[in-house]
């Protein structure tokens, strides 16, 4: 016979034999709740009737020490007792609310009766008392009609408190039988179904069941630790454990390629947390090589193993040149041609090397290591690369899923391009499109700066005019103007260099500003800005036009007046070289203490 068929009988009586332990159980708790409301009912009643007693005796009590002695904290004491009494009253309402029997409840009503005409007594008492007949109140309180109502008062107390008592004890006593009656019973029943389920199944248990369960104990233990090496022997049995051990066999099986899709999927979601972090920190660069940096850090997280370059592409989309390589990948070019690469000329990711079933770009030496291109494109334009080299011979980026080598070329596409763009629209906003110079905006907010920075520096401004601007103008157009001006300009870069910084302030004139220079240097440093750009020859369409000279105003701050008028002394001493016949250099400083200004040309 199998296991089921035994087991289902011995199921069935068991259930049967347990639901009724389980009904006797309940009726028995219920019993056991009917017992703990009798004693809490009596609990209840007793305090109550012992509290009306004790209330009605102290406010006799305070009234009679009152109409004795005549202290006020007697009379304060009845009075507060009056409001105990109208707790009283409240308390009498809650008993008549309690559903009790109609004998407790009569004695209730008298109860009721002869507090009210025992307080009428005691209150008529105190208030002749109060109005001076002393012997009448006296009278009143120790009298027989006051004394009949306080006996009648207590013994109605009294005897509604011996029927409550009488009554809840009877109901306690008949709850706790009855409680007792239900939990023997369902003792008995649980007794019934022990007897049967050890004296039925005790040899199934054992023989059948039990220890071909001690065999596999230890299997079992190792597959719960998730230790799925574990081998299950065959099992012939045709019972319940021979399928059993059927099912464990299966178990192991599904363990062992669920951890294998479990590894898989923690691997996809630290791929996925990787890229996520990337392309926030790609999102908050400013610059390209910040963007180089995230690339090179985050991208041999995602691919382990796998060496690679990031490429961009010049300006003419002709060149691409490597800005930043991680694991140093040995096969290909730090700088090639676009059309070096077939990805580039595909538009789409391009693998080299790989079976020899495509041919290999030509930016890639011929060691035949397997190489990946992914090209970088925002807005339908390449603007660089990705490479990848097999570096370990086990993994390679060629074998990870495209979306996310498309996910990530994207990514870095679109930053490299908001870069770019973010970089062209810097540039346009601070500097001037015909010379290349920071224009005037620029310039205020440089002054506006060194006007709010605190440390003192020595400050020196120079105002340039190039002399006779008008007449390149008129003689030659304007777009010789325009070269002039660009040639100028570039001549007055290249010349201060590192010691300042150029503007064009408008029109023919421009601007240098620099810090932490003497007077000296700074005229010596303008009077190098007046000859080179007057030993300089300027050619105009295979012509030589000239020779062009610049007057040039110098000032500085803070020794020779505030930042605020910096641009104003030089202005004004621009005007002086232009008046006394241009192609000279004017300083503006102040030389003595007080105040005098000196004038140096040249």
């Amino acid at each position: 016979m199998r296991i089921t068929t035994i087991t289902n009988w011995a199921y069935g009586i068991t259930v049967v034999l347990t639901v009724l332990s389980a009904v006797a159980f309940i009726l028995s708790a219920r019993s056991a709740v009917q017992e703990r409301q009798a004693v809490e009912q009596h609990l209840l009643l007793n305090s109550m009737g012992e509290e009306l007693a004790l209330g009605a005796e102290e406010t006799t009590d305070e009234a009679r020490l009152y109409v004795i002695r005549g202290e006020e904290r007697h009379l304060d004491a009845f009075t507060i007792d009056e409001g105990e009494e109208r707790r009283r009253d409240t308390a009498i309402n809650a008993l008549r609310g309690l559903g009790i029997p109609d004998a407790e409840r009569q004695v209730i009503e008298e109860v009721a009766v002869n507090a009210e005409a025992l307080d009428k007594v005691e209150a008529a008492a105190v208030a002749a008392y109060t109005s001076g007949n002393q012997t009448g109140a006296r009278d009143t309180l120790f009298g027989p009609e006051h004394e009949r109502f306080q006996t009648a008062l207590l013994n109605s107390v009294n005897q509604f408190r011996a029927l409550a008592t009488a009554r809840t004890e009877a109901a306690f006593r008949s709850a706790q039988a009855r409680s007792d009656l239900w939990a023997n019973i369902a003792k008995v029943m649980l007794a019934l179904t022990a007897v049967i389920f050890l004296g039925v199944l005790y040899f199934i248990l054992r023989r059948r069941v039990a220890l071909p369960l001690v065999r596999m104990t230890g299997i079992v233990n190792r597959l719960a630790r998730q230790d799925y090496a574990v081998e299950v022997p065959t099992d012939r049995r045709r019972d319940e454990i021979g399928e059993m051990n059927d099912a464990i066999q299966i178990f192991r099986e599904n363990g062992l390629e669920r951890n294998r899709l479990d590894a898989e999927r923690k691997r996809d979601l630290e791929t996925k947390d990787l890229i996520l972090q990337m392309m926030h920190r790609l999102q908050a660069c400013y610059a390209q090589n910040e963007l180089a940096e995230v690339v090179a850090l985050f991208v041999p997280q995602i691919f382990p193993g796998v060496a690679g370059c990031l490429y961009t592409m010049n300006e003419s989309r002709t060149t691409l040149s490597e800005v930043s390589r991680w694991l140093e990948p040995e096969h290909t070019e730090t700088s090639f041609a676009a059309s070096a690469c077939w990805g580039l000329r595909r538009g789409r990711p391009h693998v080299s090397h790989v079976a020899d079933t495509d041919i290999p770009c030509q930016h890639l030496d011929h060691s035949g290591v397997p190489g990946l291109c992914v090209p970088l494109t925002a807005l339908g334009e390449a603007i660089g690369l990705l490479y990848f080299e097999d570096r370990t011979k086990d993994a390679t980026a060629a074998d990870a899923p495209r979306l996310y080598l498309e996910l990530i070329a994207e990514n870095i596409g679109l930053a490299i391009a908001n870069l770019q763009l973010r970089d062209r629209l810097i540039n346009l906003a601070v500097r001037d499109a015909l010379t290349g110079l920071l224009n005037r905006r620029s310039l205020d907010e440089a002054l506006n700066n060194l006007h709010r920075d605190q440390s003192a520096r020595t400050v020196i401004c120079m105002m340039i005019d190039i002399d006779h601007f008008k007449r390149f103008n008129d003689e030659f157009g304007h777009d010789a103007g325009d070269e002039v001006l660009r040639h100028v300009g570039q001549i007055v870069a290249d010349t201060v260099g590192d010691a300042g910084t150029v503007y064009r302030f408008g029109g023919e004139e421009l601007t240098v500003i620099a810090t932490d220079m003497a007077d000296e240097q700074g005229f010596a440093l303008a009077e190098k800005l007046r000859t080179s750009v007057f030993g300089t020859p300027f050619s105009y369409r295979a012509r030589i036009v000239g020779p062009l000279s610049v007057s040039v105003g110098v000032a500085s701050s803070p020794v020779s007046g505030p930042t605020t008028t910096l641009i104003n002394r030089a202005d004004g001493a621009l005007l002086k070289a232009k008046l006394n016949g241009r192609n000279r250099t004017v300083a503006a400083f102040v030389v003595e203490a007080d105040g005098e200004l000196r004038v140096e040309r040249s």
